[in-house]
């Protein structure tokens, strides 16, 4: 089944070691896929809703209308890793065409994104940067596989 990661920016500083271990990792088990849409909106001093709004556009830009989308945002439902990892296995035995996850840039989602979404998630009720976002989501992807596999991996 394929799973769409999509991003506003670029995983900079230490984090990105770790981020790509884990989506590299992660791909083991899904048809993974991360696309980065650049950050920012229509100019210099464009304000929160403006670039809510440019980068909503690049990211449902990049979307297929077959996937189904989750929003990442605080806002959402939290799941555990089992629940996430039998959200994916759902998709996989009805043969959906897969799953994209959304993760915002510095002034979260805009509304048009959450609008698409049929799903929103929590990945904490805190406010993280979007590079953390992206390290806990391909980590929990990672550990789906494993625990769909009954791999030694989650001890949880």
């Amino acid at each position: 089944m394929r799973v769409l990661v999509v991003v506003v920016g670029r995983v900079r500083g230490e984090v990105a070691g770790a981020v790509a271990e884990y989506e590299m990792r992660a791909g083991r088990y899904w048809k993974l896929e991360v696309v980065e849409v650049a950050a920012g909106g229509p100019g210099r001093d464009a304000g929160p809703a403006a670039v809510k709004g440019a980068e909503a556009e690049r990211l449902l830009a990049r979307i297929p209308a077959e996937l189904e989308v989750v929003a990442l945002t605080r806002e959402g439902r939290g799941m555990d890793s089992r629940e996430l990892a039998r959200y994916l296995e759902r998709h996989a035995i009805r043969s959906s065409a897969g799953v994209a996850f959304v993760v915002g840039g510095a002034y979260g989602l805009g509304d048009e994104v959450l609008a698409r979404a049929s799903r929103a998630l929590s990945l904490s009720a805190m406010t993280l940067p979007h590079e953390m976002a992206r390290l806990i989501l391909a980590e929990q992807l990672y550990r789906a596989g494993t625990i769909l596999r009954a791999e030694p991996y989650h001890k949880g």
